[in-house]
């Protein structure tokens, strides 16, 4: 993944309040995660303060947002931050980000498609995979299942799963 890629860490839902607040819906690791960082949208927007709603989304204020009638336009503004500010992980660690458009080939070599998402049902993360058909499948993200995964290789994923 290019190191500057913007990743999406939250997506503004609506206004909140008369004074500029605005409800986010969060995609990462909850309103932590988002606290690490002041400048989104390439420093279009700068977080002055972020609190949890209690329920599983959070309360932001933006220092460029004065009142309702502008955090209302932000609705369905996705808030993102370069690849390359996001902390660096450990191995066999990964963002579902750095997945996203990897190619995906099978043990025995054969092309199988791209990842076009990662899910999580509760059981771990899953990769879907889209065949150059367009058709989909999903491989459960394990060390069984996917042998190997880079930036340069992409995902190496055991033929058995492949079907």
């Amino acid at each position: 993944m290019p190191p500057d890629r913007p990743v999406t860490l939250a997506a503004v839902s609506g206004a909140h309040g008369v004074t500029g607040e605005v409800r986010l819906k969060l995609f990462g690791e909850g309103v932590d995660a988002l606290k690490r960082y002041r400048a989104f949208n390439g420093g279009a927007l700068t977080l002055s303060k972020v609190k949890d709603d209690g329920k599983g989304g959070a309360i932001a204020r933006f220092a460029e947002v004065a009142d309702r009638t502008a955090a209302e336009k932000l609705r369905g503004t996705a808030l993102t931050v370069p690849r390359s500010a996001m902390a660096a992980l450990d191995e066999g660690e990964y963002y579902h980000a750095d997945l996203i458009g990897l190619p995906a080939v099978s043990s025995s070599g054969d092309a199988l498609g791209t990842c076009v998402a990662v899910e999580n049902y509760g059981a771990g993360d899953v990769l879907e995979i889209e065949r150059p058909d367009g058709k989909r499948f999903m491989v459960p993200m394990n060390a069984q299942a996917v042998l190997e995964w880079s930036d340069l290789t992409g995902l190496v994923i055991d033929a058995a799963y492949a079907d």
